[in-house]
């Protein structure tokens, strides 16, 4: 006879943030600097109409148009650096844990604390990020070596909404039998593919790496959280690009063409998502049965503030207060994949047993996931 398939639950969150943050006053001074100096070198063709000048950003500008204050990084110094403006960081040996690896290892560790779990009990690693640092091998694995871990890992990219289809996959191999424990990873480098010197993006993006712990529910902590239902979509989309890849030549102009780094259609991408990702939530808890008066909090992904406010206004019918629908924002700036599983590391301890969350992401793809949880205790 064939066993029930077992319950995923979410363990545990981890967390890693880099000491080192950048304030909108100090990117804004170091962009400013950057465009004078272009504009003075090329004071003659811009007279003569054959150079677009270069345009100033602001504080206001930068906290109007996103939310955000500031962003953590890991190398401050080059990027605030108007000769560079770009992240530096000497190239490791193969025989070296990896910078990607290395901040994975760190939330991944923290996951593990909380839940009281050794890595020597985990099956398998997901590194579900934006960015991976190479194509192979895997980082999952370079992660799974560092922690001690027997099993199996992988790497998975679906942009920012990597995080979220890892807890699904997770689900799925704990439903089957595959895995009963499952380390989900999100390290996102997010400053390595902005383009510092672009006034429209340029304040966009933060490192930081988070993990997940998602488990068969008879071997987790008595305080986590029942999966109760995730909704994965995807829909093809050129309005967030980034065109750097194993086919490009590894070259500084490659590297600095805008193409080949993060550009988007700001206003496309506002206007297609918002609907786009309400439904979507919307959708799977009429699915649940749960309505939104039911729903105690929205962790949404940080990517824009002004999204996020619309995004929840048209799913709980309200206008969302700061503890339903709770900001990282401002501190952490858009961090891809984590953005959403930051909000929920920092902003569920609070909730009792019984309420119910939604841990959703959207972004380039497009690409959205939603994930409804109940908190156990």
């Amino acid at each position: 006879m064939s066993q029930p398939a077992a319950k995923p639950v979410i363990s545990a969150t981890g967390l890693f943030t880099p000491p080192d943050s950048i304030s909108n006053e100090e990117l804004v001074a170091s962009f400013n600097t950057h465009v004078a100096r272009f504009n003075a070198a090329n004071a003659a063709a811009i007279d003569a109409g054959d150079v677009k000048a270069l345009e100033p950003s602001s504080v206001e500008f930068i906290e109007k148009a996103s939310g955000i204050k500031a962003r953590h990084v890991l190398a401050k110094a080059s990027i605030l650096d108007p000769d560079i403006m770009e992240p530096r960081w000497a190239e490791r040996p193969n025989e070296e844990v990896s910078v990607l690896a290395e901040i994975g290892i760190a939330a991944a560790r923290d996951a593990l604390a909380r839940a009281g779990r050794d890595a020597k009990d985990v099956d398998a690693v997901l590194c579900a990020c934006s960015n991976l640092q190479r194509p192979y091998p895997a980082i999952a694995v370079e992660i799974q070596d560092r922690l001690g871990m027997d099993g199996f890992g992988f790497d998975m990219n679906v942009a920012c909404s990597s995080a979220t289809f890892g807890i699904q996959t997770a689900a799925d191999m704990i439903r089957s039998g595959s895995a009963r424990s499952v380390l989900v990873v999100n390290p996102e480098i997010c400053s390595g593919h902005l383009n510092w010197r672009d006034r429209d993006s340029h304040f966009i993006f933060g490192d930081v790496a988070t993990a997940i712990l998602v488990e068969a529910e008879d071997m987790a902590p008595s305080t986590h959280w029942e999966i109760l239902g995730s909704k994965l979509i995807t829909r093809f989309s050129n309005n967030i690009r980034n065109n750097f890849g194993f086919l490009n030549r590894a070259t500084p102009e490659t590297r600095s063409a805008p193409d080949k780094l993060f550009i988007q259609q700001g206003r496309s991408v506002f206007k297609e998502v918002v609907p786009m990702v309400a439904a979507l939530i919307s959708d799977e808890l009429a699915r649940l049965e749960i309505a939104p008066k039911g729903l105690r909090r929205l962790w949404l992904h940080q990517a824009n503030a002004n999204m996020n406010r619309l995004i929840a206004s048209k799913v709980l019918g309200h206008e969302a207060s700061a503890d339903e629908s709770p900001t990282v924002l401002d501190t952490y700036a858009n961090t891809s994949s984590a953005g959403s599983i930051i909000a929920f590391h920092l902003n569920s301890d609070d909730l009792n047993a019984g309420d119910i969350g939604v841990i959703c992401s959207f972004g380039a793809g497009y690409s959205a996931g939603t994930v409804a949880l109940r908190k156990i205790a």
